[in-house]
């Protein structure tokens, strides 16, 4: 448990310190920024990849799925994040609180909880190396 929060900790200080990262996300948008990527030593066929994803106030992210070989846990680091997975029901997730997504699940809601302030999580994907393309939206 230690060495989670630690890891969350080091990842949410970095974020803060990211320039490319700064500046608000707009009413209604959602913006996803790849922050680490590195292949895991024990297995190089598989990687460690860390997905920021920032909702302006209002914004949402459309439904979808994720590369088929994706294990993800998401923690929000800001605000708070409604989260329906699969036909499970829907729930809102605040600061340090995490969920998880198991391959093949489908996101069918990802989205800020509020209209007025904006919401960040971290996502942390456990991934086959080659899968290059994390997100497919549900419609194009």
């Amino acid at each position: 448990m230690r060495s989670t929060l630690l890891s969350t900790f080091l990842a949410v200080s970095a974020l803060s310190a990211c320039p490319a990262l700064a500046g608000e996300v707009a009413r209604g948008q959602a913006r996803v920024t790849t922050i680490f990527d590195h292949p895991l030593p024990s297995d190089p066929a598989k990687s460690l990849r860390g997905v920021l994803v920032e909702y302006g106030p209002g914004g949402s992210s459309p439904s979808h799925t994720h590369a088929a070989s994706a294990f993800i846990t998401a923690t929000v680091i800001e605000g708070a994040v409604r989260s329906r997975i699969n036909e499970g029901p829907e729930r809102t997730f605040r600061v340090g609180e995490s969920f998880v997504e198991m391959p093949g699940d489908h996101h069918a809601v990802s989205a800020n909880a509020s209209d007025v302030a904006p919401s960040k999580l971290l996502a942390v994907f456990v991934v086959d190396t080659d899968d290059r393309t994390l997100t497919t939206p549900d419609r194009p």
